[in-house]
């Protein structure tokens, strides 16, 4: 027995709902803009994401449309001084998961190939790992 409001499924959905998602995407519309569109909740807007296989490829294609339309903002705007490339660039990693580079050193865990360390702590996997390294680094 269900208790609550009943699930909201796609026929619940205005008519063209499909339409709308697709074009407010093409315009780098979000998220929420979308289900602020369609009348449901961000909640419902995910969870038929989930559970409905149409939804969730026309969201799959909302979200490539929407980033592409961000990231042509960028790209037409190299020349413009008046815009607002730390926004964007914010926009871009907030909206898009987009990160800064990082670099991790997996085989010395920080330290300097030139730093003395304590090789006993060192596994056999690690230690033929520095090993390999240090032939590449001094040409041997």
């Amino acid at each position: 027995m269900q208790t609550g409001r009943p699930r909201i499924e796609l026929s619940d959905l205005p008519d063209g709902w499909e339409l709308t998602m697709l074009s407010l995407s093409e315009e780098g519309a979000s998220i929420i803009e979308l289900a602020v569109e369609l009348d449901i909740s961000r909640d419902t807007f995910y969870e038929l994401s989930k559970r409905d296989e149409k939804f969730s490829d026309t969201v799959k294609r909302c979200k490539d449309l929407s980033e592409a339309w961000w990231t042509r903002k960028g790209r037409k705007n190299l020349e413009n001084k008046d815009f607002s490339y730390t926004g964007w660039y914010m926009n871009m990693k907030n909206r898009f998961s987009w990160s800064d580079k990082q670099e991790i050193d997996h085989t010395t865990k920080g330290q300097s190939l030139n730093d003395k360390a304590d090789l006993s702590k060192l596994t056999e996997e690690e230690l033929r790992l520095r090993a390999e390294i240090d032939r590449k680094s001094y040409g041997a």
